[in-house]
């Protein structure tokens, strides 16, 4: 290979390296999930290594909010995990019943059930409509 094109890779490894370097260092943001069963909703969030009395949350409308701390362990010889703070807000993706959410911590997993909202059905209406009435 010549000069330029060498130079020219040399600076695209050093330009990825700091953005991996910068990815590492900002806020992060845990993997989330949310599973659909009958009757519930089902939201799991992927946080090892979380103090659980750092974790908060908050229904807002059709929102969660989640926000958490993972310190950072001492004397560090490299780092790939990240840490600090991290927030998310997620949007409901099917309507649950307000205040419903039972949350769980094992396993480096959170996980928090919400009863979803049916709609409910007005029997004598049906009885009205329905025909040979």
């Amino acid at each position: 290979m010549n000069e330029p094109v060498l130079a020219r890779l040399q600076h695209l490894m050093t330009l990825r390296e700091e953005v991996e370097s910068l990815e590492r260092s900002g806020p992060w943001m845990p993997p989330a999930d949310w599973a659909d069963g009958d009757t519930h909703l089902t939201l799991y969030l992927d946080v090892p290594g979380i103090d659980p009395d750092s974790l908060e949350m908050q229904e807002e409308g059709q929102t969660l909010r989640i926000a958490g701390q993972r310190a950072a362990p001492d004397q560090l010889l490299s780092a790939e995990r990240p840490g600090g703070s991290f927030r998310r807000a997620l949007t409901f993706p099917r309507e649950v019943l307000p205040q419903t959410g039972e949350a769980r911590l094992a396993n480096g997993v959170l996980s928090v059930r919400f009863q979803k909202r049916h709609p409910t059905i007005d029997v004598n209406a049906a009885e009205l409509e329905s025909p040979g009435r």
